[in-house]
């Protein structure tokens, strides 16, 4: 067994703990100040709770701050997303802060700190059967295609880089890919798709995408 496959299988939900716990515990007081924040300025519930395919299709519940107002027109049908982005929203999506609540993801096991981010479950059916392979692993708080242009670049190629990742996962490139999230969150890269709040619905590929290596 090679040593990319002991990770995959072994040393990767160690790695994630070793990191996950004691940041938990350190970010614990923020978290709660930003959950009772998000309470008073957006109302309750503060957490964002949405069922989302992971490892081999599974769901599990993914939790996050919220960051949209609870908005319907006259039907009772929600506002389109830009329309129901709080200003508060906009600041915790713009820092990534949002994301925090799915270190407790990572800690029950749903997720790992590195991975395909998990996306919604209606896009399991128009997945390419190369593209379904991003669930070989289990989703991740970032991957290599969030520091690789996260929501400027097209689905197709987000998935080319999510199959590459399950493919070529290691140590070394979970360590890169942290240290170059940190980079974007602060330098505030892709956080939006043009003409969009955060990306345009993924509709399904028009041709089967190739796995073809990537430059990472």
């Amino acid at each position: 067994m090679s040593g990319n496959a002991v990770y995959r299988l072994f040393g990767k939900r160690i790695f994630d703990l070793l990191i996950v716990v004691p940041l938990f515990i350190l970010l614990s007081p923020l978290m709660l100040i930003l959950m009772l924040s998000a309470a008073l300025v957006m109302g309750r519930p503060a957490l964002f709770r949405q069922i989302r395919p992971g490892w081999l299709g599974k769901p599990f519940t993914i939790y996050k701050f919220r960051t949209m107002r609870e908005a319907v027109d006259s039907r009772g049908i929600p506002l389109p997303d830009e329309e129901r982005m709080h200003p508060y929203g906009t600041f915790l999506r713009r820092t990534s802060l949002d994301e925090l609540p799915e270190l407790w993801n990572v800690l029950r096991g749903d997720m790992s700190l590195v991975g395909p981010r998990p996306l919604l479950p209606e896009y399991l059916p128009r997945y390419t059967p190369v593209q379904r392979r991003r669930h070989d692993l289990r989703p991740g708080i970032t991957g290599l295609a969030q520091v690789k242009g996260r929501n400027s670049i097209s689905w197709e190629r987000k998935f080319e880089l999510d199959v590459y990742y399950v493919d070529h996962c290691c140590l070394i490139d979970d360590v890169r890919i942290l240290c170059k999230t940190l980079a974007s969150v602060f330098g505030r890269a892709g956080i939006n798709q043009d003409g969009h709040v955060t990306a345009a619905p993924f509709t399904g590929s028009n041709a089967e995408t190739s796995h073809t290596e990537t430059s990472k």
